[in-house]
């Protein structure tokens, strides 16, 4: 699936990173994620630089310092439940 031209891509990207932030796992001082999505946004995430190049055939990729800030931030924001 590619993604639709008239579709915010920023969002997209921003609920992306959010989820993938429930499949992080950290060793080694490396932080890595299931990467279960779409290609498209596979690339657009590393664009962005949160993730490492997603084109391997390892089941995860590697998330960036950034990346991971970014992903607690989103997810807080996006999911976190309001009292």
């Amino acid at each position: 699936m590619s993604l639709p031209d008239d579709c915010d891509v920023e969002k997209i990207a921003e609920v992306a990173i959010a989820l993938m932030y429930l499949t992080f796992e950290g060793s080694r001082g490396e932080l890595r994620a299931w990467k279960g999505l779409d290609w498209d946004v596979l690339a657009v995430l590393h664009e962005k630089g949160w993730i490492g190049n997603p084109r391997t055939k390892a089941r995860s990729v590697l998330v960036t310092e950034t990346g991971g800030k970014q992903a607690r931030l989103l997810f807080e924001r996006h999911f976190k439940a309001k009292p």
